[in-house]
């Protein structure tokens, strides 16, 4: 199967590193204009000297904004009036117990995690929807349906993407609009790299023994029994994003290693 998406345009926010620059590069690679988007000009700069190396004939531009808030989605919306594919990337996530978490804590995380692909598919699902094409993608997490102990406000955010692109693509019903989530594992982005790096040290181990450490614990449950790269998650993203995928629709697509164990 070649993936050919010469002439669209997409917008990746949160692209300047990990999973988001994967999926930029990933895009670029199938011919598709990129829009690649983050909070630093000089991030956002480097993201897109990085993705021309993977372009395929498309263009590739970036806008710096901040996407947590009304403001910096606004300003990322008027920047790039319209897009082909939305993919909506930008997140956070933090270690921290429950007792721990504070009001300011759960609704910083709501704004990043949540509101950034509301306010964005709200602002160019209408023109997709007249032009009776689009894609909108979220990226969730397995942990939208396995509820992590140690970042229940993180797990909270990732269900709300799954209530919210089903029923957005509730709203595409007779076109060849869709929207889904995929739902990636444990994946060795620059964040996770970091959070490996210091269990390592306060554990006194490698970061490869950390790193396989960390799934044994807690993740014991993964078939594939380690990191995923940010490229194969990346790869199931470009597949959703294509013309390929036009059945796929409305749907919350797996790529966490076989760690949720129902099959429904």
């Amino acid at each position: 199967m070649h993936i050919d998406l010469s002439g669209k345009t997409s917008l990746v926010t949160g692209s300047t590193a990990g999973i988001g620059h994967a999926i930029a590069k990933g895009l670029a690679a199938t011919g598709a204009n990129v829009v690649v988007n983050g909070r630093s000009q000089g991030k956002v700069d480097e993201a897109v000297a990085a993705v021309k190396k993977s372009a395929k004939g498309g263009t590739i531009t970036g806008v710096a904004a901040d996407v947590s808030t009304a403001e910096g989605c606004a300003a990322l919306v008027k920047a790039q009036p319209d897009v082909d594919i939305l993919i909506n990337n930008t997140g956070i996530f933090e270690p921290k117990g429950f007792f721990d978490i504070p009001d300011e804590d759960w609704q910083r995380f709501f704004d990043v995690n949540v509101m950034s692909g509301v306010r964005l598919s709200r602002a160019y699902m209408p023109a997709m929807l007249k032009r009776n094409w689009g894609r909108i993608v979220f990226i969730a997490s397995e942990s939208a349906l396995m509820i992590p102990k140690e970042m229940i406000h993180y797990g909270m955010t990732k269900t709300a993407q799954l209530s919210i692109s089903r029923g957005l693509a509730e709203l595409t019903r007779g076109t060849a609009v869709t929207v889904n989530a995929v739902m990636p594992g444990p994946t060795m982005s620059e964040g996770v790299k970091t959070f490996v790096a210091d269990l390592a040290r306060q554990n006194g181990q490698s970061e490869a023994e950390a790193a396989a450490n960390f799934v044994k614990q807690h993740r014991p449950g993964s078939l594939i029994q380690r990191f995923a790269t940010v490229e194969e998650i990346a790869n199931m993203v470009v597949y959703v994003s294509s013309k390929e995928a036009a059945v796929t629709n409305g749907a919350a697509l797996r790529a966490e290693g076989g760690l949720v164990q129902t099959i429904a």
